[in-house]
């Protein structure tokens, strides 16, 4: 697998890990990304890579459109 392949995979397998524990959870790590700490899932990740989970996250809960809030 190449290079962009293997970050795709890791990435992938963040977002995913994040997304299993339910939108709450979701949106916390959200606000921790963005205040610049890093939850567990994303620990091994180059500072890139944490910024693509980052931006994965906020397109999954997008999708949702309200239906899922942090409260």
């Amino acid at each position: 697998m190449g290079a962009s392949g293997e970050l795709r995979t890791r990435v992938d397998s963040s977002v995913e890990q994040i997304c299993d524990q339910g939108c709450k959870v979701v949106w916390g790590y959200i606000a921790m990304l963005e205040r610049g700490e890093n939850p567990p899932e994303v620990e091994n990740l180059q500072p890139g890579e944490v910024a693509l989970v980052l931006s994965e996250l906020k397109a999954v809960m997008a999708c949702y459109q309200g239906s899922c809030s942090a409260d």
